[in-house]
């Protein structure tokens, strides 16, 4: 990571510069959560992946709005654009992406230490 002064008297600031390779999207996504948060390296990776997505996700936005919603299979059956399928998943492996890096959601000051699962957490039993 590089170091950067903001002004003279205070303590040097960590900057971690955009990956090679992400377009719009994912830069924004970058600069976003790097520059106000300082990640460990699982957590940069997690980001990383969550940036490659986006970008992904506006391709294939854009692949959409050039065809139709609906393609004829091998069978002849009116199906949904596989384009559209594979949008809706990829968006909800970004939504997963962005929960696991815990990021605040806005009211908050620092980052939550963990989320709970779909079921909460899950205690000692106790034996009986």
């Amino acid at each position: 990571m590089a170091r950067l002064n903001v002004a003279a008297g205070q303590s040097a600031v960590a900057v971690t510069p955009v990956p090679d390779g992400l377009d719009e999207s994912g830069t924004r996504l970058w600069e976003s959560v790097a520059g106000e948060f300082d990640l460990d390296v699982h957590e940069q990776l997690l980001l990383l992946q969550a940036c490659r997505t986006a970008d992904l996700l506006d391709r294939l936005s854009a692949e959409a709005a050039r065809g139709r919603l609906t393609v004829r299979n091998a069978k002849g059956e009116e199906v949904t654009n596989p384009v559209i399928t594979e949008h809706r998943q990829q968006s909800l492996v970004l939504a997963r992406l962005l929960a696991s890096l815990r990021m605040p959601s806005g009211e908050e000051d620092e980052r939550p230490q963990r989320r709970g699962a779909a079921r909460g957490s899950y205690g000692v039993r106790a034996v009986s």
